[in-house]
């Protein structure tokens, strides 16, 4: 029988004896949120992946717009990939936007576990 991708990556992770690989979703405004559950996260033994940017911050890498749109669309997909290679999503804050409203679609679509620091906003329940 032949394994697809999802398969053979749950089976690399276990070879390797990889710890629980967690990924943090979630408005980059909860960024100070999502710092302390990576913080928590770590500390329970997970490895932790999470957005690694801000773009709600000002910065170089984004001042301009049409180089931010097009940043915006790699970051999303990244983020996606992210999603695909945790075994966990958590996501923080207590306010669900559409791409995170979209996030959690995805990662419940792929069979992903989804946890809530907030669970009274999860668009599921």
């Amino acid at each position: 029988m032949t394994e697809n991708p999802e398969e053979k990556l749950a089976d690399a992770k276990k070879r390797l004896s990889l710890p629980r690989i967690v990924v943090i979703c979630g408005s980059t405004r909860f960024m100070t949120e999502m710092t302390e559950a990576d913080l928590r996260e770590t500390k329970a033994g997970k490895i932790v992946v999470k957005p690694g940017c801000d773009m709600k911050s000002p910065h170089e890498l984004w001042s301009d717009p049409v180089e931010a749109e097009a940043l915006k669309v790699r970051l999303d997909d990244l983020h996606r990939a992210k999603i695909r290679l945790a075994d966990d999503v958590l996501v923080v804050g207590d306010y669900i936007g559409d791409s995170t409203r979209a996030e959690i679609a995805y990662a419940r679509s792929l069979g992903k576990s989804v946890r809530f620091t907030h669970p009274e906003v999860d668009p599921g329940a």
